[in-house]
C-alpha cells in the first residue's frame, strides 16, 4: 500500500490530509503514486489546485465512473471541496486532458449543512442539505434560478436521491464576494450547490452531459463505505495519463468570481 493511500485511510480516522510534498521529498521511482504526483504539479494554473489528496481521491472517482461507463469521454472533473468555508472559493472545474484549471470560483452549500462551514450531510428529501460523493452532470434547463444543470447521484445511500430532491447546480445571487462582505459568508440553498449568477451559464454549459462531480468532505462514514474510492485500476490509468502529452488547448477560462 503506498504513503498516500495510507494517507487517505489516516483522513477516514479523522486525521487531516498531509500536506503535499515536494518531489524533492519523493523517491526518485515511477511508482502510480509519483506519476500522479508529477501529473497533478503539470497543471497550468494561475490559483491553487485542490490539494493532492484530494485530486486524487476525485481522479480515482472518476476513473471508477469511466470505466463502469457512468460518464461520457469528456475529462472534465468538478471539485467541491467542503471543508473550507463559503467565504472561500473551493469549486475546481478540471481540465484532465489539457492539464488545466477552467474555473476556480465559490459554492453554497445547504442551510441545514451549516452556517460559514459545511458540517452536516442527508440524502434524505426536504432535508435542505447538502449530499457528498460523486455526481454526473446531466441536462440542462430553465427553471427559477435560470439555466440550471440536473445532476445524479452516483453513490447509493449517499447522493442516490439527488433527482427525487430536485439537487442541481444552479446560479444564485446570494453567491458573491459582495454578500461574503455583508454577511461573513455565503447564502444557502436548498441543498443544491449554488454558484455566482455572474458564470452560472459558462460552468453549466462546460460540465452538462455527462461530466464527473466530486462533493467532498472527511466524513469517516463516507470515507469507508464509498465504493467509487476503491483504486481499481488505477496504475494502469495514472501510467496512460502520464505518458499522454498536455493536449494544446485554449487556454483556461480563469479564475472566477
Amino acid at each position: 500500500m503506498t504513503r498516500i493511500f495510507i494517507a487517505l485511510l489516516f483522513v477516514a480516522s479523522g486525521v487531516a490530509f498531509a500536506q503535499e510534498k515536494s518531489l524533492e521529498d519523493e523517491s526518485a521511482d515511477f511508482s502510480p503514486d509519483r506519476q500522479l504526483l508529477l501529473y497533478y504539479q503539470s497543471f497550468a494554473r494561475e490559483e491553487p489546485l485542490p490539494d493532492f489528496g484530494l485530486f486524487k481521491l476525485a481522479v480515482t472517482g472518476y476513473f471508477n465512473l469511466k470505466e463502469s461507463d457512468r460518464i461520457g469521454q469528456a475529462d472534465i472533473v468538478t471539485i467541491i471541496d467542503f471543508r473550507k468555508p463559503s467565504s472561500q472559493k473551493r469549486l475546481w472545474i478540471l481540465d484532465l486532458k489539457a492539464r488545466s484549471v477552467l474555473y476556480h470560483t465559490l459554492v453554497a452549500h445547504g442551510r441545514n449543512t451549516g452556517n460559514l462551514y459545511a458540517e452536516s450531510f442527508s440524502n434524505v428529501p426536504n432535508s435542505n442539505t447538502s449530499s457528498l460523493g460523486f455526481y454526473t452532470t446531466a441536462q440542462t434547463y430553465m427553471g427559477k434560478h435560470g439555466l440550471s444543470l440536473r445532476l445524479d447521484g452516483q453513490e447509493k445511500g449517499f447522493n442516490d436521491k439527488a433527482r427525487e430532491r430536485a439537487i442541481v447546480l444552479h446560479g444564485a445571487d446570494y453567491v458573491s464576494k459582495d454578500f461574503v462582505k455583508m454577511h461573513g459568508r455565503l447564502g444557502r440553498s436548498f441543498g443544491c450547490p449554488s454558484v455566482p449568477m455572474a458564470v452560472h451559464k459558462e460552468v453549466i454549459n462546460t460540465i452538462k452531459d455527462g461530466t464527473c462531480l466530486f462533493i467532498f468532505y472527511p466524513d469517516k462514514n463516507y470515507l469507508s463505505k464509498s465504493k467509487l474510492l476503491q483504486p481499481t485500476n488505477l496504475v494502469a490509468q495514472v501510467q496512460k495519463l502520464t505518458s499522454e502529452p498536455a493536449a494544446n488547448a485554449a487556454a483556461p477560462l480563469g479564475s472566477s468570481r
